[in-house]
């Protein structure tokens, strides 16, 4: 063992910035449409049906690649703090945060539309 002690055993020392866009500044952009952000409408809309009445945002609409639905996912689920799912190209995020989802495609260049009440 005594020829070990330049050996690394753990470090938190990382070349991934941490920081988010959803969250403020940002080293790097982590999200980047495969697609013109700019041409895509996406549908923001609430879903109850067959969810025992609990309430569930649902993304539906866009051009993204499975990768980035579920980066996109990651960062709605941590900044809300809720659950969430992608099924058949719809992003689903627990909870009505509706307006929230808006604000935050809008932040990254999405033209997003209200769908329903």
């Amino acid at each position: 063992m005594s020829g070990d002690k330049n050996r690394t055993v753990y470090s938190t020392e990382s070349d991934i910035p941490r920081k988010d866009p959803l969250h403020g500044a940002s080293d790097r952009k982590i999200l980047q449409p495969s697609v013109a952000a700019m041409q895509q409408r996406v549908c923001v809309s609430l879903d109850k049906k067959g969810r025992a009445g609990k309430s569930v945002t649902l993304i539906a609409g866009s051009q993204m690649t499975p990768k980035e639905r579920e980066t996109l996912l990651k960062q709605l689920k941590t900044r809300f703090g809720a659950g969430g799912a992608v099924k058949d190209a719809v992003i689903e995020v627990q909870g009505d945060h509706r307006d929230e989802v808006i604000s935050v495609l809008e932040g990254l260049g999405y033209q997003p539309k209200r769908k329903g009440g």
